[in-house]
């Protein structure tokens, strides 16, 4: 496992939640390949995690939204949802507060470029979310990664519809999650979107981040 700053890449990404190690469930979905699971079982000890679970996928998914609703088999439909990247590093995350984010929320920054997730809100003067997309800038709000739903039963819900869809309509091949958070302002609900700043979040998901990161 590559490291950095003498810890792994996997212990900066997690320990971006360290305010909530002790209260918040953690849930692992991995491929076991390379003693995955005793690596991760290993650094969840050493990092203090009081709840946690770890599911082993047995084959490759469709994309990231696939993994997530298989990861999620067993979690009760009201629980919340918070979904990110293990490739990116989100140090001393807060949550915001989650009463004036209706029924979920992606967290952005202001970029440009191609390769992001996007949100586009419904106007200048409000932070709710008119449409998201996938490596297609409908607007300078690229996401982070993180993903919030209020409840399981709206991510199971989004997804299964997502996933009707031919795939050749699938935004770049595959089932992201931001995509899916169209299927829930459709039918009404209110998402929205958290900005920061661009530097409270590193990504280090390619060689030349990983390198940048190497150099900071």
């Amino acid at each position: 496992m590559l490291e950095a700053t003498g810890i792994t890449l996997f212990e900066h990404s997690v320990l971006s939640f360290k305010n909530y190690f002790e209260r918040e469930s953690f849930l692992f979905i991995i491929r076991d390949k390379y003693d995955t699971k005793k690596f991760i079982s290993e650094k969840i000890k050493k990092l203090g995690i009081k709840y946690f679970d770890i599911i082993c996928l047995e084959k490759e998914t469709r994309g990231q939204a696939e993994t997530v609703f298989l990861g999620l088999k067993n979690i009760d439909d009201n629980e919340s949802l918070t979904i990110f990247n293990i490739d990116t590093f989100r140090p001393n995350f807060i949550y915001p507060d989650l009463e004036s984010k209706g029924d979920g929320y992606l967290e952005v920054f202001k970029g440009s470029g191609d390769n992001w997730s996007f949100a586009l809100p419904v106007d200048k003067n409000t932070t709710l979310i008119r449409e998201t997309a996938e490596k297609r800038p409908i607007s300078n709000l690229c996401s982070t990664g993180l993903y919030h739903f209020d409840k399981v039963s709206d991510y199971k819900f989004a997804y299964l519809n997502y996933q009707e869809k031919p795939e050749c309509e699938w935004e770049k091949g595959e089932i992201y999650v931001a995509p899916l958070y169209n299927y829930l302002i459709s039918s009404g609900k209110k998402i929205h979107y958290h900005l920061i700043k661009r530097d409270e979040v590193i990504f280090c998901g390619t060689p030349e981040e990983y390198n940048d990161l190497l150099g900071m």
